[in-house]
């Protein structure tokens, strides 16, 4: 029997409610296809920093190597600089394991209505493909003199031939899997320099993928498009902060953020990858069981769906549709159903496959 281990982070807010049930899908899911999972928790993030100065242990990126992957919840408290979640854990893990692919699914589920008028299930499922660990985000930057006059911030992006190629060649084969398009979304019109060299290095990809259709769009057009004709999308190919963005809104076209899986991906499994919703942590509703958990469990299936457990990775989303289909739903989507009710009905509608 094959067996994988993981390393689950809790984090902070509701992390600590959509996590457990997350691991029970994931453990139903195991226990039908016939493999192990064993899965070590972890208390870190903000609450862990306020007690010991720092969001995990020393050690704590290496103890993480050691497992096949990570499933994450989320990070964050109102009382801890907004800035340290991504500096202290989150831009860390993936950059230290080289997890230079961010995946993040946008998929209308049956039973919830998108909140564009007119749009179905079969317009709004496309995925988009963030450069993960360049780009915007790379925090080179600096502030000089802030209380003066003359003050001055600087942050410079950093994109690399082979940062570029490398998701690039990631989306193209993921297209080939789905609808055969790929869309980068830019502003090299603007940033002529960085999304020009950009540019220029993905349509030399694309070159290699004469059976994939390859488009380019100015990222305001494509928020624009987003709204009114999502269905034109299949693999969208973009920057970091771009992809962040983007991310987001792909989430509320699907009826709510606390539906949003993501996957930060390692694709040569040199290094654990990272999985986790694309929601925050809402220390605001935190301990009251009626966070959304399905962005959690859906994150899960992408977590199994990378260890190579196809099978088991359908059945849980199949299981998450037929939820949605029936009508149960926590809060943020119109329902009444709890943390704990969604989960239950999405591991009864697995025993019934």
């Amino acid at each position: 029997m094959k067996k994988y281990t993981i390393a689950a982070v809790h984090g902070d807010g509701i992390g600590s409610e959509i996590i457990p049930p997350g691991i029970a899908v994931l453990q139903k899911a195991a226990d039908q296809i016939d493999f192990a999972l064993e899965v070590d928790e972890f208390d870190w993030g903000a609450g862990y920093y306020k007690k010991h100065g720092d969001f995990m242990p020393d050690d704590g990126l290496e103890r993480l190597g050691r497992y096949d992957a990570i499933y994450f919840g989320a990070v964050g408290l109102p009382d801890v600089d907004d800035t340290l979640p991504a500096m202290m854990y989150t831009f860390k893990v993936r950059t230290h394991f080289k997890q230079y692919v961010n995946l993040r699914p946008v998929q209308l589920l049956p039973g919830i209505a998108s909140p564009l008028r007119n749009k179905g299930l079969d317009d709004i499922d496309f995925v988009i493909i963030r450069e993960n660990n360049e780009g915007e985000f790379v925090q080179n930057g600096k502030i000089i003199h802030p209380d003066e006059p003359h003050g001055l911030a600087t942050d410079t992006s950093v994109f690399t031939r082979k940062g570029i190629e490398q998701v690039a060649h990631y989306a193209f084969r993921l297209a080939r899997k789905r609808n055969n398009k790929v869309t980068n979304v830019t502003k090299s019109n603007t940033l002529i320099n960085t999304l020009a060299y950009w540019d220029r290095v993905i349509a030399e990809v694309a070159a290699q993928y004469s059976d994939v259709e390859y488009n380019q769009m100015y990222v305001d057009n494509a928020s624009a498009t987003f709204v009114l004709r999502p269905e034109v999308f299949d693999v969208i190919l973009t920057t970091n902060m771009i992809g962040d963005i983007l991310s987001d809104l792909g989430g509320s076209i699907m009826g709510s953020l606390g539906l949003g899986p993501s996957g930060n991906i390692n694709p040569e499994k040199d290094y654990p990858s990272m999985f986790e919703p694309i929601h925050g942590s809402a220390p605001d509703i935190a301990g009251q069981n009626i966070a959304n958990p399905i962005g959690t469990i859906w994150s899960g299936a992408l977590m199994l769906d990378h260890l190579g457990e196809e099978k088991a990775a359908n059945a849980i989303v199949k299981a998450i549709q037929q939820t949605t289909r029936s009508g149960i739903k926590t809060g943020d989507l119109g329902g009444s159903a709890k943390t704990n009710e969604v989960a239950e009905q999405i591991i009864k509608n697995m025993d019934q496959q």
